[in-house]
């Protein structure tokens, strides 16, 4: 009967051995694909931030640019609409602080062109031409600031 007991456990050792030798195997498959993925996934999702960053850029200068625009073609509505959208858009992005898609000099330059946003917008609703002017001087404003 001893000699019965004796093989059974050398055969449950070597097929433990086998299970856990295939386990392993199959963790440094998984691995060997699963890392260049991963380092990809990062590499995209960093590009992806930046994109982002430049998209909401653009967005805040094309709604300024499109507001002096309608200005000047005498469309004090649309220009209304797309200054407010400037100046909403321009606040929500100084406020998001290091997360923003501006640098802190950026942000700082950027801070004292939102003092003037009722009264450019005020000054759109009542159909003054000379809200063209204003808006001009601002969106100039803006690009130089941009520009640092």
């Amino acid at each position: 009967m001893n000699e019965e007991k004796q093989p059974k456990p050398v055969k449950t050792t070597s097929s433990m051995r086998r299970v856990v030798i295939y386990a392993a195997l199959l963790l440094v498959v998984f691995l060997f694909g699963f890392v260049p993925m991963w380092l990809k996934f990062r590499e995209c999702s960093s590009s992806l931030s930046q994109a982002e960053h430049q998209l909401s850029i653009a967005r805040i200068e094309n709604a300024l640019s499109s507001a002096v625009i309608d200005a000047r073609r005498g469309d004090y509505e649309p220009a209304r609409q797309a200054a407010s959208n400037f100046f909403t858009s321009l606040r929500a992005e100084t406020d998001r602080g290091n997360d923003s898609a501006l640098s802190q000099t950026q942000r700082e330059g950027l801070q004292p062109m939102l003092t003037p946003r009722d009264e450019i917008i005020t000054l759109l609703a009542r159909s003054e031409p000379a809200s063209a002017d204003r808006l001009s001087d601002l969106y100039v404003s803006y690009r130089k600031i941009m520009k640092r």
